[in-house]
């Protein structure tokens, strides 16, 4: 354990003042919020809190009874600030903050910058040392700072915690961080993914809200643990080669009375102005991000989680909900900018902030938008212009995909511009191609429900689906019931199907994507170039009549290649001919048909040789068997 500060390092200084004043204070949760310290020979608790317009606040816990002024705090002259030290208390103390409002009422608040809470439906905050944890990572997170993820192999395992599994007789407990640690973890690394990323973890009081209604930013929820128990599970993961991402919720947050909202009898933290500071679809409310002291609790925050809890990547939700002043609004219901336009001037310029200061800190760390529209430049750095995430969701690809696959084969060749649609702005960001919750609920339905015909064809078409996910460019994201073949749409308050986990079904879809996952990290050809036009090359788009769709994936300086071959309806074509730009071997590497997965075993023998006859405006082709429902890969090996 780490030696308490002094009290007089603890404290706000003139200078903390200054920097959170100009919005600069990107460590202000190592000032505000609760801190253990020593003064003199007496240790206990410094406590500090922004609420300019209050008139009083003292900060209560069991050590007082929870009685508001007993623990008077001070407020430190033209600022809005308050604090005190609070001797003979610790670790585990819980505490609230009692606000009295310009209008003389008592509002009882947890701490903004609170490192632990309660587990709901309590709100106390927790007096918690979260230097305390001793990483052994050092190797993960010196390597992180030198990798190159946008030219790297990045395939996500998209989890929520509390129906991954549960454990007790009717399956009603959540797993803890360390439970999760000895199961998640061995089954996303056999799976081969890179990275798992957790819908939102900090602490939140409604479960249906799937954590994107958070009330305590700086801390883990207590539903699974401990904060020093979710370090021991990124500590785990990366000892398990295994990044970390954490959806982060910038956006909005809820009405609780115990929260954010009218923090001091005003409205501090969002917007004053209703046409702003309120998400009239959601009921929540939006942060006011042109006022400094907000800005520097949203980035401090950021870089919390990326410091202080190792993680590797923010996933940004709904970017787009900040970035328009329209979004989801009737006429009547916002107002133009300075400018006349719809943009958040303030909003888009925090998200430019954010990602700097991220990457400036944090080399090698990703920050990934959920973006929804056509705005230009999301991935794109700061300096040209762009948002300066490092990727962005593509979800034109995951909706047009995704239509195209739910239509009867028959009726395919009639929308085969929905497939080659998506190349025609693939490089206009870092794409990340997602299947995520929210396609799998709601009525949407499973993956495997997601498409046509009887049980064979719907696993057909899935496991082709996800070969075709994997060969276009773009980095991977699969939400947790899209690897396992569940038959029924994802319910945050049950576990997934594990019953089926042993049915051969289950087996060949797990195993199909373990060998997708391994393709995608080992050969370059399937990550390297992403996100260049380079690294892409059409063979034939134009074969709508048989509903055959052929490309190149080129690794960097064209030193590797791979053909990819899709038919998507249910008929083999026997000795079809596709072009290829070499002569020699090319193995097949890959078969989506194959029996190990659940297919027909309709193959290539392992090889087929380039036979010297130009096809698709190349010099040789290969005649080929394409299985029904199925896609296949060969691998050019010599020349």
């Amino acid at each position: 354990m780490k030696e308490l500060r002094s009290l007089e390092d603890a404290r706000l200084s003139s200078f903390d003042l200054h920097l959170l004043g100009e919005g600069n204070h990107f460590d202000s949760y190592g000032k505000l919020g609760a801190h253990l310290c020593v003064s003199g020979k007496k240790s206990g608790v410094y406590f500090s809190v922004w609420a300019p317009n209050a008139r009083a606040v003292s900060v209560l816990g069991d050590f007082n009874a929870w009685q508001p002024g007993a623990h008077p705090m001070s407020r430190h002259p033209s600022s809005g600030f308050w604090e005190v030290f609070v001797p003979g208390i610790g670790e585990g103390t819980l505490y609230k903050f009692a606000v009295e409002t310009p209008e003389h009422h008592w509002l009882f608040k947890s701490d903004p910058y609170a490192f632990a809470s309660e587990v709901r439906p309590r709100t106390a905050s927790i007096v918690t040392d979260t230097r305390r944890f001793r990483w052994t990572d050092e190797a993960w997170m010196e390597a992180r700072a030198s990798r190159d993820p946008l030219s790297g192999p990045v395939s996500i395992y998209e989890v929520h915690l509390g129906s991954w599994m549960r454990s007790g007789s009717e399956g009603r407990e959540f797993l803890t961080y360390r439970e999760l640690a000895e199961r998640l973890i061995p089954f996303v690394k056999e799976r081969g993914y890179t990275h798992l990323e957790l819908m939102p973890i900090a602490e939140h009081p409604l479960d249906e809200s799937w954590g994107y209604q958070v009330i305590s930013y700086f801390a883990p929820t207590s539903r699974f643990g401990t904060p020093e128990d979710f370090m021991a599970f990124v500590n785990d993961c990366h000892r398990n080669g295994l990044g970390v991402i954490l959806d982060w919720v910038p956006a909005h947050f809820p009405k609780d009375a115990h929260g954010l909202a009218d923090f001091d009898g005003r409205q501090i933290y969002a917007y004053s102005d209703w046409k702003k500071g309120e998400h009239l679809e959601w009921g929540t409310l939006v942060f006011d991000y042109g006022r400094p002291e907000v800005r520097n609790f949203l980035i401090s925050n950021a870089l919390f989680w990326l410091e202080r809890y190792h993680i590797d990547g923010l996933r940004v939700d709904a970017v787009a909900s900040m970035i328009y002043l329209d979004y989801s609004r009737q006429q009547g219901q916002w107002e133009p900018n300075v400018q006349g336009g719809n943009e958040n001037l303030e909003a888009i310029d925090f998200l430019k902030k954010f990602n700097e200061v991220v990457h400036l800190r944090n080399p090698g760390v990703l920050t990934i938008a959920e973006e929804s529209t056509a705005w230009g430049g999301v991935s794109r750095p700061t300096y040209t212009g762009g948002l300066g995430f490092s990727m962005k969701w593509n979800m034109g690809w995951m909706h047009d995909t995704l239509d195209y696959f739910s239509k009867e084969p028959v009726h395919r060749k009639f929308h085969q511009d929905m497939l080659t649609f998506s190349m025609l702005y693939a490089y206009t960001e870092n794409f990340v191609l997602p299947v995520s919750h929210d396609e799998v609920v709601y009525g949407k339905q499973s993956l495997f429900k997601k498409m046509p015909g009887d049980d064979w064809q719907r696993l057909a078409n899935a496991r082709l689906f996800l070969a075709y996910m994997y060969a276009h460019p773009g980095k991977k994201l699969l939400f947790m019931t899209a690897d396992f073949g569940q038959f029924e749409e994802w319910n945050c308050r049950h576990s997934m199907d594990w019953h089926l986990k042993d049915e051969p079904f289950a087996r060949g879809w797990g195993l199909l994507v373990k060998d997708l996952n391994r393709q995608h990290r080992e050969l370059p050809v399937f990550h390297e170039l992403d996100f260049s036009p380079e690294g892409f090359q059409w063979l034939d788009f134009s074969d709508r009549d048989s509903s055959i769709i052929s490309f190149i994936r080129w690794a960097g300086g064209r030193r590797q290649h791979a053909v990819a071959v899709f038919n998507m309806t249910p008929v083999p074509r026997m000795a079809y001919r596709v072009g290829v730009p070499a002569s020699g071997r090319y193995r097949e590497i890959f078969n989506s048909d194959a029996r190990e997965y659940g297919g027909s075993g309709i193959g290539n023998a392992g090889r087929r040789d380039a036979q010297p006859k130009p096809w698709n405006h190349q010099p040789y082709s290969l005649l080929i068997d394409l299985p029904p429902s199925a896609a296949v890969f060969f691998l050019y090996e010599n020349a």
